[in-house]
């Protein structure tokens, strides 16, 4: 006859396996998915490819959209990439496009 003390334990260490590697698998897509999410100042210098002094001082007058911790600066990509589409700059034939597209839209009622 088996004991079942023995029994118990073996099944207790297939369970904490089990949750173990549930938490691996529950774990690893979130960090990647936040690690990948998240740059450095160098990172970022990297990403536009600008010098790291020009970051430090949008930073200083508030045009990047920026976290701090401590000493250190962190910034979201989807952020930057969304402060990116909003700096556009149009050319004349799309402002002018632009500006027709709003005049049909909004027609002067005398």
């Amino acid at each position: 006859m088996e004991n079942p003390f023995e029994i118990i334990e073996q099944r207790l260490k297939n369970i904490e396996n089990q949750l173990a590697e549930l938490l691996k698998m529950a774990k690893a897509p979130i960090l990647k998915e936040v690690t990948e999410e998240i740059m450095t100042v160098e990172q970022l210098s990297d990403y536009l490819t600008i010098a790291r002094q020009t970051i430090y001082g949008k930073c200083a007058s508030k045009e990047f959209p920026y976290y701090k911790s401590g000493k250190r600066l962190y910034f979201k990509k989807s952020e930057i990439n969304n402060w990116i589409n909003s700096e556009i700059r149009y050319t004349k034939e799309e402002l002018l496009l632009q500006a027709e597209n709003w005049i049909k839209k909004h027609p002067r009622k005398h």
